[in-house]
């Protein structure tokens, strides 16, 4: 029986894609092969000698300890999309928010007596008199699945797009609008675009990406959403924006003691994934990827080990996941070659400090050869998969 733990409640859909007769799942597991999450905090959590994956039912993985996890073995998977559409309809919204003073428009009539109400309303309405968004440029800073989504919903919409992505992917870049325009960087995105919105991880890199030169270049009167992750922008910097009326809004959804009740600051609850359908998108995405590497042992959507992918091709299945150091291939296929058994087809794939490698055979494969290549220096772990079901750890 393979043990799933939850840290999280992930949507019943997904659950639903472990069969009852092969997998265990529950919140309550000691020492699971697997551990499904959305925004625990793993960081101070051991790591049984058992677990194998980690599956993020959404983008960001900053709540996991990627480094223990690749020293380890274990694959973090994440699922880039799946709640795509979410967080574009969010960030449309953001706009609509701050292009109409909707939010300050809603306060205003709330706290109005009802004495005279119609009259009231109609005096002060011309305080928050706002504008359209066609004709006006937006700029996204990642153009990942969600970075695309937006930037086709705003031009749709009738807005100039321009973006900034060095590492755009060639699925992403065949998806995007022609229309949008590419930014040579970030400084070039800043001078041009009426609202910036953000949609990159944080790193070290990424932190403080906007900063006060940055927000320097903004036209008068620009809106900034950062829906992606706090620390990605200079909230020092942008407050001080705020306070001069260099920018108009600040849309986020990390709210802060300090900023929250900002009369510039529109401060959402993280809601950039909260709906019933990205959740759902995302345990039933989460799920497939996990049953696949678990029985078939391929990668994909894995944030800390390289894509691997191989069509069944002999009886059992070797996966090994293991330091990215010369000679490593080398050694695995001298020590199933030394107990007599055929390769019939490999794939070796490497990314940064750890590779993995997939191995089908043409006969069984004993627990000698598991147990040789498990001393193999630089080895983390060595699996066998058979007809769906594992052996070895």
């Amino acid at each position: 029986m393979i043990k799933v733990q939850t840290l999280n409640n992930i949507s019943p859909i997904g659950l639903e894609k472990f069969p009852q007769d092969a997998y265990e799942v529950s919140s309550e597991l000691d020492n699971p092969d697997v551990i499904l999450v959305r925004s625990a905090a793993m960081h101070e959590m051991e790591i049984g000698d058992k677990l194998k994956a980690v599956g993020r039912a959404g983008a960001g993985v900053n709540n996991i300890p990627l480094s223990k996890m690749s020293d380890n073995g274990v694959v973090v998977f994440n699922t880039p999309g799946a709640n795509a559409n979410a967080v574009k309809e969010l960030v449309i919204s953001s706009m609509l928010l701050a292009s109409r003073n909707i939010c300050q428009a809603w306060n205003y009539v709330n706290k109005l007596p009802l004495e005279n109400l119609k009259t009231t309303v109609e005096d002060g309405k011309k305080s928050y008199s706002g504008s359209e968004l066609p004709g006006k440029t937006l700029g996204i800073v990642g153009l990942g699945a969600i970075g695309v989504e937006i930037a086709n919903a705003a031009h749709m919409l009738g807005m100039d797009v321009i973006g900034f992505d060095p590492a755009i992917t060639k699925k992403n870049a065949w998806k995007i609008s022609a229309d949008v325009q590419e930014a040579l960087n970030i400084e070039e995105l800043c001078s041009k675009s009426d609202f910036v919105s953000f949609h990159v991880p944080l790193s070290e890199k990424t932190k403080n990406l906007l900063n006060a030169k940055r927000i320097a270049l903004l036209p008068e009167n620009a809106v900034v959403i950062n829906l992606s992750r706090e620390g990605i922008v200079d909230e020092e910097a942008l407050i001080k924006a705020l306070d001069s009326g260099k920018i108009k809004y600040y849309v986020t959804d990390f709210p802060t003691n300090d900023k929250k009740n900002h009369d510039k600051v529109i401060a959402l609850p993280h809601l950039g994934a909260s709906t019933a359908e990205a959740e759902e998108n995302c345990a039933v995405m989460v799920a497939k990827q996990v049953r696949d590497y678990l029985e078939n042992g391929n990668i994909v959507n894995s944030v800390n080990f390289p894509e691997a992918k191989m069509p069944r091709a002999g009886k059992e299945r070797l996966a090994i996941t293991h330091k990215n150091i010369p000679n490593m291939v080398g050694q695995i296929s001298t020590a199933i070659a030394e107990e007599g058994i055929n390769i019939v087809d490999m794939i070796n794939k490497s990314k940064e400090e750890v590779a993995y490698t997939l191995i089908d055979l043409e006969t069984e494969i004993s627990d000698t050869v598991i147990g040789n290549l498990k001393r193999v220096e630089g080895i983390l772990t060595v699996r066998g998969i058979v007809n769906s079901k594992r052996r070895g750890n």
